[in-house]
């Protein structure tokens, strides 16, 4: 059955976006807030706004009796959870089902199986799909790792093996380091994801960072091709682009036909993405991860493809299945995305919350705008620095760069610091006119430059 009135258990630019996905499609919106986020774009243009609490993000978006409670005291019939917070929380999906409501992603169950890397690296292999040389699962012991780390060859990365966002991971060069830096990640892990578990990986460098993006409907499953991450500080991603520049034809075809393979073997429903790292040396690529929710950087694969994924989760959703063949969607042109953080990239891009005095916001073809911002907003402490995000489009990746320059130029954002200046000067340097940078790549070029900006 079809989605009425949808709850939006988010906030910020992902909020604002899932709210005009589903007023194109008719469906009213309640959007969740705390206090901290009363004055919210997202809470004046939704249909209706719910409190759910403080500004700690604990006592409000996290915090599922107070969404669940919320979500049915207004009627919804379904809950959205964006990105973050709580998306990939196999717990709240299971719970938001209890409570008679539609899920918008994939169920509790492929939640859990995928949002744990060590299962997920064991589905991957059951389909078919390459990974990382490493463990078969979870370590159970610093000895143990050792023993892995040993046999796979230095330098390794220790990952945890629940959450993301660059938690709980940490590079080791050699054993005595491995040793040191175990225990670090475990209770990094343990610490932002209440899961101190781990696995080992051999570290592919230089790398690439490709991911596919899916669409499934828990039968079929379709990708919608590749976005290249190369370019990322502490293992956040700063500028995506689709496709990437790195992948030959045959390499993509069997990128993306690997990933709709574990799509389809996993039983996904909704928007996901797999991502990988992709070796230019030899031309090989490995699965990592997958997200079980929508992405940061999604609107580069819908500005090349000119499909809404998010209006497709909700159709999904909502019982439909899967409108699209595969030989139906095509690709045009590239699409670059930057992430405008209230950050201050000279000093080390310490967060740099407050009011917004002034916004100047570029356009004409092939730009767009993805934010929460608007004149006098106040932007809080609380939540990730996340402001916005410009997208461009144009028929050639060098195209696309120079609109993206034009873009840059036009933008203001007054009254705090942001990350503009960092890609204003990434837009000079030659590897990523080039289209060469890998995973490590900016954080070396940031080391001689960060002052500069």
């Amino acid at each position: 059955m079809a989605i009425e009135t949808l709850f939006i258990a988010n906030r910020g630019e992902i909020a604002v976006r899932i709210i005009r996905a589903a007023r194109q499609l008719g469906i009213k919106t309640v959007q969740a807030y705390s206090v901290a986020d009363a004055e919210s774009l997202a809470v004046k243009i939704a249909d209706e706004a719910a409190l759910i609490g403080p500004p700690s993000a604990a006592k409000s978006y996290l915090s599922i009796d107070n969404i669940i409670e919320a979500a049915k005291a207004a009627g919804a019939d379904a809950v959205h959870p964006g990105y973050g917070f709580l998306a990939e929380n196999a717990t709240f999906a299971a719970r938001v089902a209890e409570a008679g409501l539609t899920f918008v992603g994939p169920s509790a169950d492929v939640i859990s199986k995928m949002g744990d890397k060590v299962a997920a690296r064991e589905a991957a292999k059951a389909a078919g799909v390459p990974t990382v040389p490493g463990s078969e699962g979870r370590v159970a012991s610093l000895e143990e790792g050792r023993k892995i780390a040993d046999s796979i060859g230095y330098p390794v990365i220790i990952k945890a093996a629940a959450g993301g966002g660059g938690r709980g991971i940490r590079v080791a060069n050699d054993g005595a380091e491995f040793e040191r830096l175990f225990s670090q990640a475990s209770g990094e892990a343990a610490a932002a994801f209440g899961d101190g578990g781990l696995y080992v990986e051999k570290v592919v460098h230089p790398a690439r960072h490709v991911e596919v993006q899916i669409l499934g409907d828990g039968t079929r499953a379709v990708h919608l091709f590749e976005r290249e991450c190369s370019l990322q500080r502490r293992r956040q991603k700063v500028w995506e682009e689709a496709p990437s520049a790195a992948l030959p034809a045959t390499v993509r075809e069997a990128l993306t036909a690997s990933a709709v393979r574990l799509a389809e073997a996993v039983d996904y429903s909704g928007a996901g993405t797999l991502e990988y790292l992709y070796d230019e040396t030899s031309g090989d690529f490995y699965f990592i991860e997958m997200n079980t929710r929508i992405q940061v950087e999604h609107p580069v694969t819908e500005m090349i493809t000119g499909i809404d994924l998010v209006g497709e989760m909700l159709k999904i959703a909502g019982g439909g299945a899967l409108p699209h063949r595969q030989d139906e969607i095509v690709r045009r042109g590239h699409a670059i995305e930057v992430r405008l953080n209230a950050e201050d990239p000279a000093n080390n891009f310490m967060p740099f919350p407050g009011r917004i005095d002034a916004l100047r916001l570029p356009g004409g073809p092939g730009v767009r705008w993805d934010s929460m911002l608007y004149p006098g907003y106040e932007v809080p402490p609380f939540y990730d620095s996340l402001l916005g995000k410009l997208i461009v489009w144009d028929e050639t990746r060098e195209a696309a760069l120079d609109r993206l320059g034009a873009a840059l130029s036009e933008l203001t954002i007054g009254g705090l610091k942001t990350t503009l200046p960092l890609f204003t000067a990434l837009l000079k340097a030659p590897e990523v006119r080039r289209g060469e940078a890998h995973i490590t790549w900016l954080e070396t070029w940031l080391d001689d430059n960060a002052k500069h900006l």
